[in-house]
């Protein structure tokens, strides 16, 4: 099998040691092969941007008391058309509500590492049905979480993620400083973040945009 008609899988784990054992495993398969790992969410961007890969296989912890492989899939989707695959420990199941309207299409727990090889296979070659299903479910998602938010709070917040300041806000709707700051403070308590940027980012990864 030549190197064209293998799926080329990028590992994107702050684990040195699985990502070295899971190359190995993955590279066995004649069918595959690892072309890039990525240790971190700023290093998984910048490979998003420069490498030809066809599966990303993403750790939905990545970093210690965190969950930030859900970021890792939100940027991996907007930037290439690669399948995602989440994975998982025990307990972090939860998580994939968040993880699938990120843009990933399945996940596996790492203690099944035997299934990896096939979940790479029917992403890459099935991955349509379960694309649309997702993609539904992105729609459902996002309109419940757009009910959080009047009118006049999406308004603002649509200002604030093309980039607009708050001062620049407040001239172009014509809003007093202390109306603008009431309404952004109500739209972060809906979003459940501390500032403009997380809501952004939350947003973002729901699919809201």
């Amino acid at each position: 099998m030549t190197n064209n008609e293998q799926i080329r899988v990028l590992l994107v784990e702050d684990d040195p040691d699985w990502i070295k054992a899971m190359t190995a495993f993955l590279n066995y398969e004649s069918d595959m092969l690892v072309v890039g790992a990525a240790m971190s969410a700023d290093e998984a961007a910048r490979l998003a941007e420069t490498l030809a890969f066809d599966v990303a296989l993403v750790d939905i912890q990545l970093t210690e008391g965190g969950m930030e492989g859900i970021r890792v899939a939100a940027d991996i989707h907007e930037r290439h058309a690669a399948k995602i695959i989440m994975l998982t420990s025990i307990g972090e199941e939860s998580a994939m509500t968040q993880a699938f309207t990120a843009g990933a299409i399945n996940y596996v727990e790492k203690s099944r590492y035997k299934e990896i090889p096939q979940a790479i296979r029917s992403a890459h070659h099935h991955p349509a049905a379960m694309e649309a299903l997702l993609k539904e479910f992105a729609r459902l998602k996002r309109e419940e979480q757009l009910k959080e938010l009047t009118p006049a709070e999406r308004e603002v917040y649509e200002l604030l993620e093309e980039g607009y300041s708050q001062p620049q806000i407040e001239r172009k709707l014509f809003k007093a400083e202390s109306t603008l700051k009431n309404q952004v403070n109500k739209i972060l308590k809906k979003l459940g973040v501390r500032s403009s940027k997380e809501a952004i980012e939350k947003v973002r990864r729901k699919g809201l945009r």
